[in-house]
């Protein structure tokens, strides 16, 4: 697959085996981590740093662009 820009997809935020936190950013630049008990919570990517990508095994992942990892033929060796 080649890489994909996620900014603007909306999806669902599952905790799977992992503590995961959402992060609210304040205007003074200091921040408050929520513990996450909702089950299934939607979120709207706003990033335009955000990539979908798929490794040689099939399996999907969201990281960096590929500009920001350096990567030049749009292919990630994981």
């Amino acid at each position: 697959m080649k890489p994909k820009n996620a900014n603007g997809v909306s999806g669902v935020l599952l905790p799977i085996g992992e503590v995961w936190v959402f992060r609210v950013y304040h205007s003074d630049g200091e921040f408050t981590d929520y513990d996450i008990f909702h089950s299934d919570l939607s979120i709207t990517i706003n990033d335009e740093d955000a990539y979908f990508y798929e490794r040689r095994d099939g399996n999907p992942y969201l990281d960096h662009s590929p500009q920001t990892l350096g990567i030049r033929n749009g292919l990630l060796d994981l």
